[in-house]
């Protein structure tokens, strides 16, 4: 392509809003130097993803993009074409008639390529725009041995690794894990967890093999993982891009990596532990991109959310948001910051770990090691005169202590507990030793939530309720036609054949009423608290689900899976 075409591509990621023109002059002006091709060059920088560059490109040229599922079952011209050739062209046959052959190129540009097939064939070649990991995949399919991009590094990998051991010598790890082939598998490893939307890459040794899982919407997925013998190579790897000690492995590690993949800022937050056969590893994916804080498409519902929100702009009190570990907790907490976050409203959060920087919010990081504690930072970010302040876990009594003095003297506290559901945390606050008082003269409301899986929109299969369930989980009264419809999680090339992508929460929020209030002076149990609240208008997390259920944004299946009515 020439200057003028290469700008035109560099205008339309632009105005696709995939590119900003800061990041596109630099790129021209390396590749005045080079003479790379920009769109290839724009991934390299990793200031675009590998479709946004094809699908601006298929735009630019007016031809077609060639999806996943658009390669064929079996090799085209298998016997006239070499592998070898196709590899080296980038280029793959997708459909053939009498007069024409539809040729998937990842530069539909190259008139050599397209000459050779026309040659070859007699035909006319209509090139068409290829993602270029999706056309090494099909080419890997239909031509290669049988091993992945990953499974070809594990290959490059091993040449290097016969001989070492857990116990190899630091200089060796250091020496190994600088290698461009090992660089490369630990990049491939992150970059198809992205791709996977995975939120978590675990990567765990045991006594014959290694094992590599992406949690994909809370779900944990095996995947392709290299040998055994490669586990001190790959974590002292993830080690060092996360500024931890290689030679340590006998204690607990905590660190960050961060990157730029496919044009996004990436965090990745790496916890690795001493096991049995080594060393376990996780890192949890933060894309600062891909969180929505918006509290429709967080998955309140209109009636939910005037509750919340009524709850939220009180001038002080204790706002608690409750449920496990990996339901939504901190990005709802994030969502309502944003909310509160104005140029008169000082905000002071105390986290462990602070997972997203928000601008106009000054945020503390806990550092146990060094006394830092929730406790010892509340202290003294009291005396800092913030409007709001946001405590990340209230774990013992002298954090809960804290939150609720502040509360007292006219601070709007935002924080989660670890409950099962709302009503059940002020059990667990008396229980901490927090007065029944103080309790009831603080806490404004009480948000418990689940996470469950969104339903494909390209897959999902309607079907009508049998009057049984209908009747027994009382359906009837989040729909008004004369059958009630769910749906299934089919499962297409969009979803991995899961029939489901994304999350959404399903939520309960329990205002501070006078009922409530009356029953926490008497030391209520969770149940009169729950039958109170529901009396006083609480939607259950169990009624979100069903309603959701009925809407087709999630299966019946995972309502249950997510939480069931006491």
């Amino acid at each position: 392509m020439d200057a003028p075409a290469r700008k035109r591509l560099g205008e339309i990621l632009i105005e696709r809003g995939k590119l900003d023109p800061a990041n596109l002059d630099r790129a021209l002006r390396l590749q005045s130097e080079t003479g790379e091709r920009l769109g290839s060059l724009l991934v390299t920088l990793g200031l675009c993803a590998q479709r946004d560059v094809a699908e601006a490109l298929a735009s630019q040229l007016a031809l077609p993009l060639v999806d996943a599922n658009g390669y064929p079952e079996f090799p085209i011209l298998e016997e006239r074409v070499s592998a070898r050739f196709l590899r080296e062209a980038r280029a793959l046959p997708v459909r053939e008639d009498e007069a024409e052959l539809g040729l998937a190129m990842a530069d539909p540009t190259d008139a050599y390529t397209i000459g050779a097939f026309e040659m070859v064939t007699g035909r006319t070649v209509r090139p068409m725009v290829a993602i270029p990991t999706d056309l090494e995949a099909a080419l890997e399919r239909l031509y290669g041995a049988g091993r992945s991009a990953v499974g070809q590094l594990i290959g490059d990998v091993e040449t290097r690794t016969e001989d070492l051991s857990f116990d190899a010598d630091v200089q060796q790890l250091k020496d190994l894990a600088s290698e461009a082939p090992v660089i490369r598998l630990v990049s491939l490893l992150i970059t198809n967890a992205l791709e996977t939307r995975a939120s978590d890459i675990h990567i765990e040794p045991f006594e014959n093999r290694l094992i590599v899982r992406y949690r994909i919407d809370g779900v944990l997925h095996e995947v392709e993982s290299p040998p055994r013998r490669l586990s001190a190579a790959v974590i002292s790897r993830i080690k060092i891009m996360a500024n931890l000690d290689i030679a340590e492995r006998r204690l607990p590690q905590d660190g960050r990596i961060r990157l730029r993949v496919q044009g996004k800022e990436i965090d990745l937050r790496v916890s690795t532990v001493p096991t049995m056969h080594g060393e376990s590893v996780v890192m949890r994916i933060l894309d600062k991109g891909g969180v929505a804080l918006d509290f429709g498409k967080l998955g309140f519902e209109n009636d939910a959310l005037k509750v919340f929100l009524d709850v939220l702009l009180q001038p002080h009190g204790v706002l608690l948001v409750t449920g496990p570990t990996g339901s939504g907790k901190t990005t709802t907490l994030y969502t309502a910051l944003d909310r509160l976050n104005q140029p008169d409203v000082k905000i002071l959060t105390v986290e462990d770990p602070v997972e997203y920087q928000m601008a106009g919010i000054n945020q503390i990081q806990v550092k146990p090691q060094i006394d830092l504690t929730f406790a010892n930072a509340l202290r003294s970010i009291v005396r800092q005169d913030p409007d709001v302040i946001m405590i990340g876990e209230i774990r013992d009594l002298e954090t809960a202590q804290i939150a609720v003095q502040s509360a007292l003297t006219g601070h709007l506290v935002l924080s989660t507990v670890h409950t099962n559901d709302a009503p059940s945390t002020v059990n667990r606050l008396l229980d901490m030793g927090v007065e029944d008082y103080l309790l009831t003269s603080t806490v404004i409301g009480i948000l418990a939530q689940r996470l469950v899986r969104k339903l494909c929109e390209h897959c999902k299969e309607a079907y009508v309720a049998l009057p049984e369930l209908v009747e027994e989980m009382r359906l009837r009264k989040f729909s008004d036609a004369p059958d009630i419809t769910l749906w299934h999680a089919k499962g297409c090339s969009q979803c991995a054949n899961t029939g489901y992508t994304g999350r959404i929460c399903i939520t309960e929020i329990m205002p501070m009423t006078d009922g409530i209030r009356s029953l926490v002076m008497k030391h209520a149990n969770a149940a009169d608290l729950r039958a109170e609240a529901i009396r006083a208008g609480m939607v259950t997390m169990y009624e979100d689900g069903l309603r959701k259920a009925v809407k087709g944004v999630t299966t019946f299946e995972e309502v249950l899976r997510a939480t069931r009515e006491d």
